[in-house]
């Protein structure tokens, strides 16, 4: 089938990429020159473990290419997917412009039927708009899909290729058809693809990750209050997580929740909410929460130099808003550096794969370390915000003898709290008894 991806970000180039893969030509549209050049040349553009390989494949049997036309790029094309921004406006409602724009500009060049797909995350009432857009200038039958994406950073190519479920919001036969064939090949093994109207679909997305987002900040919630208690929140997270009715996944407690999806998408369905007169109570209380959450780690670091940290140098370990990923995007590592920068102190940070992401943003006014241990040179104390794998078994010879006090501030629950107090280390972490 021929396929065109609009759009050469994070959702737009695994979409292509992984269609490409089950033998589909696909062609990615972007209007970034610089990007597409990249793309063409066979560099990829964004991180993601195990995309590089399929990219470098694909392209080399020529069934994936790239294009700044988008008239070029749909020419002969079954199937549009439409994977473009729709960042948060001021009032929290998710920005629709770059969508609308490329649907009217369609509407001119389509001749024929072709099924255009929403992939982005958008909020109900999307697919209309959209098919309004296109119908002012178009002659050619059409139609608008749902089809909201459920890829997690850091194995988005799993997800992608073997999906939990597919989710296709249609009320057109033709459609349906089309799209159930475009999908067979990843629903061999009986996973679902579940098919709705397309307010259902749109709702959907926003309503799961939103759903996630409340698990994380519910255990955020209970790891405070198990410190107040003097109870061990992994012990709680055990003893919860074995119920099949809620599930071990999304459990882990932490600093807050960051990324391209979650604060979002939450927003935007509190927006959504408040368009239509509902006050969403619940979800008004995760953002809350999260917001907070970032910062978790900030008082206890102040109460250890004693409510002073100017002058103080730290080590911080981690920068992208989860592990196998180079997005930064609402990082608690981010409100971490400010915090801390606005307080005074100096800060060295490591982390594989976002340190180039975070220099774009903060530039100079942070030191960054080629390596894990040379970034704990002459610091006062160690901060982790992203539980990067590399940092689960380190060297605890190595920290001890580079910092100048024995002390970690873990936001992630990496180590156990019983063997730092073995090793002597001032080690205090979420929702876990602080050791001294």
């Amino acid at each position: 089938m021929k396929i065109t991806v609009v759009g050469t970000g994070y959702v737009g180039l695994v979409t292509g990429t992984c269609f490409a893969e089950t033998g589909n030509d696909v062609t990615c549209v972007d209007i970034d020159v610089n990007k597409v050049t990249k793309l063409s040349s066979g560099q990829i553009t964004i991180y993601e473990p195990g995309l590089e390989k399929l990219f470098e494949r694909n392209l080399k049997e020529e069934r994936l290419f790239f294009t700044t036309s988008l008239e070029e790029g749909i020419r002969d094309a079954e199937v549009i997917f439409l994977a473009l921004p729709t960042p948060p406006g001021a009032d929290g409602a998710a920005d629709l412009s770059f969508v609308l724009k490329v649907a009217e500009q369609l509407g001119k060049l389509m001749t024929d039927y072709k099924v255009i797909v929403d992939k982005s995350t958008v909020p109900v009432g999307t697919a209309e708009k959209v098919t309004a857009a296109i119908a002012k200038n178009c002659k050619s039958p059409f139609d608008v899909v749902s089809n909201p994406e459920f890829l997690r950073e850091g194995v988005a190519v799993d997800d992608f290729m073997k999906p939990d479920r597919v989710v296709i919001g249609t009320n057109s036969e033709r459609a349906r058809k089309v799209m159930g064939e475009l999908y067979a090949p990843f629903v061999r093994q009986g996973n679902p693809i579940i098919y709705m109207d397309e307010k259902s679909a749109e709702l959907t997305k926003y309503a799961a990750n939103s759903f996630l987002a409340t698990k994380i900040s519910f255990m955020n919630e209970i790891a405070v209050l198990c410190e107040k208690l003097g109870a061990d929140v992994d012990m709680v997270r055990r003893g919860i997580g074995s119920d099949d009715r809620i599930g071990k996944r999304f459990l882990f407690p932490g600093i807050g929740y960051g990324g391209s999806c979650f604060p979002k998408d939450v927003q935007a369905l509190v927006k959504s909410s408040e368009d239509v007169n509902y006050d969403f109570r619940i979800l008004n209380a995760v953002m809350d929460v999260n917001e907070k959450q970032k910062l978790f780690l900030l008082p206890k670091i102040k109460a250890y130099f004693n409510d002073d940290l100017k002058g103080k140098h730290f080590a911080l370990w981690g920068l992208a808003f989860k592990p196998n990923t180079d997005d930064i995007r609402e990082a608690p590592a981010l409100y971490i550096i400010d915090a801390l920068l606005a307080a005074g102190a100096t800060i060295t940070v490591f982390d594989p794969e976002a340190m180039e992401n975070v220099k774009q943003i903060v530039g100079d006014k942070i030191t960054y370390a080629e390596h894990q241990y040379t970034c704990l040179e002459q610091a006062d104390a160690l901060i982790i915000a992203t539980e990067w794998s590399v940092f689960r078994t380190p060297d605890f010879h190595k920290i001890s003898a580079a910092l100048k006090h024995k002390a970690i501030f873990d936001g992630r629950n990496l180590f156990e709290v019983a063997r730092m107090r073995e090793m002597g280390y001032h080690y205090e972490s979420v929702g876990r008894a602080a050791i001294a």
